[in-house]
């Protein structure tokens, strides 16, 4: 694959979605020290897992640069992924700590914070190519856990598949074709926390099943 010809990611100077630069570029001016930019994935293109977000959160991933790094929703995450062998280390909320991950990548279906935490459907489909090219370039890929319905549906989009060929459910597994399943959750986010529509043990029990699965 010809990288120029099929990024994996977005550059750091981006204009493919104007309302997504512009955001960028103000937070550049109100937080200079902070990454403000597309967030890259984090972990092995040799994984066979990828976890699939929505979007950077605007003072987590977008300003420390690494998925879910920063924000509640990090905590839930990573604590998750090493308790069940995905990940190692101690999670400290910042890039540098030491954190890595086991046979796991992850990334975002959007890859600029958008205002509100609520990105544009033109921009989803924007950044689809992107998504496409990382999933192409992962030859060992066997599962994905998408985190909520934004990532849900972007996957299926980049697989090709009707929206309406596999319903969002949480717990949910779909197989996406011979070699890749899907694996659907509510994505670990406080307001889906604090409101209980996702608690702790219902996000083990998504990757309890992930690990079954590998």
């Amino acid at each position: 694959m010809n990288k120029s010809q099929n990024p994996i990611s977005p550059d750091n100077t981006c204009q493919l979605c104007p309302r997504l630069a512009e955001f960028r570029a103000n937070n550049r001016v109100k937080f200079p020290d902070k990454f403000n930019a597309p967030v890259p994935s984090f972990g092995s293109k040799d994984a066979e897992l990828l976890i699939v977000g929505l979007a950077p959160g605007l003072k987590g991933a977008n300003f420390s640069g690494r998925p879910f790094t920063g924000d509640f929703a990090g905590e839930l995450l990573y604590s998750t992924l090493i308790k069940y062998g995905f990940a190692t280390g101690e999670f400290k909320a910042r890039p540098d700590d030491g954190l890595k991950l086991v046979n796991c990548q992850i990334t975002n279906a959007v890859r600029c914070v958008p205002p509100e935490n609520k990105p544009l459907g033109s921009e989803i489909n924007t950044c689809l190519e992107f998504l496409k090219n990382k999933i192409a370039t992962m030859p060992n890929l066997k599962l994905i856990v998408s985190l909520g319905l934004v990532s849900h549906n972007a996957v299926l989009k980049a697989h090709g598949h009707k929206l309406s060929a596999f319903k969002f459910a949480h717990k949910a597994a779909h197989e996406l074709n011979d070699d890749v399943t899907l694996i659907d959750s509510y994505h670990c986010s406080k307001y889906n926390t604090s409101t209980k529509r996702l608690t702790e043990p219902m996000f083990h029990e998504i990757f309890e099943l992930a690990k079954n699965k590998l």
